[in-house]
């Protein structure tokens, strides 16, 4: 069955512009107008990828995501007309998996929401080698069914937050470059001040309970990278 994506957008002309896009290339897609009517969709059928444009007339984007974070974990894209930081930055914050700026390139959002299919179809299904789990320090992660406990309680992560922890993991004791973390787990090239990998990082300490300050799991190794220790 092909996947179902929501596209949230307040604009008719892009909504319908995007779901062209996805159609086209095999994909069941619904649209809407309103942060109202998506939570209303996504409680009848949660999609397997949301696109959710920040500026709804009725509620934000960004507080359609945190709503829709309490109890789903399916690929998140942003739109935005913002070129700053700072919509990039909440949104990741609350949970978003990526984030495009408008005016957009139709053919870039479709790769985005392949790659983030992709990733969340490994997370779901357990693609990677079976049998593979660290536990260390009352951290206990399995890759197989792509679950972590941290002191016997569960803590629920997206697939990329899942990635960049059992990287980390995977190299206990070494220093990873947010270079390499992004262009490992996102698959693409790393480009300067690129705050995605920062933002994931803090969003998984918050998560693990980690103070900002001193985290016990998830070092910062000022001008080098993050290492798990």
């Amino acid at each position: 069955m092909e996947p179902y994506i929501l596209v949230v957008d307040d604009e008719p002309e892009i909504a319908d512009l995007v779901r062209v896009y996805l159609e086209n290339d095999g994909f069941s897609v619904t649209t809407c107008l309103t942060g109202t009517e998506a939570l209303s969709l996504v409680a009848k059928r949660p999609p397997d990828l949301a696109v959710l444009d920040v500026m709804l007339p009725d509620i934000s984007g960004f507080t359609l995501c945190e709503e829709i974070r309490r109890e789903h974990h399916f690929p998140v894209i942003m739109l935005t007309a913002r070129t700053g930081d700072a919509d990039k930055i909440t949104g990741l914050s609350i949970g978003a998996d990526d984030y495009l700026t408008k005016p957009f390139n139709p053919l870039e959002l479709l790769a985005r929401v392949k790659a983030q299919l992709r990733r969340s179809t490994r997370y779901n299904s357990g693609e990677r080698q079976s049998g593979e789990i660290i536990d260390f320090n009352g951290l206990v992660i399995n890759r197989t069914t792509h679950e972590c406990w941290l002191y016997d309680q569960p803590i629920a992560l997206t697939p990329i937050e899942f990635d960049i922890l059992w990287l980390l993991c995977e190299n206990r004791g070494q220093v990873i470059s947010a270079e390499k973390l992004f262009e490992t787990v996102w698959g693409e090239k790393y480009l300067d001040r690129n705050n995605t990998v920062m933002v994931h990082i803090r969003r998984l300490r918050e998560k693990m309970g980690e103070p900002s300050r001193n985290p016990r799991f998830i070092k910062t190794v000022w001008g080098v990278g993050y290492k798990v220790e």
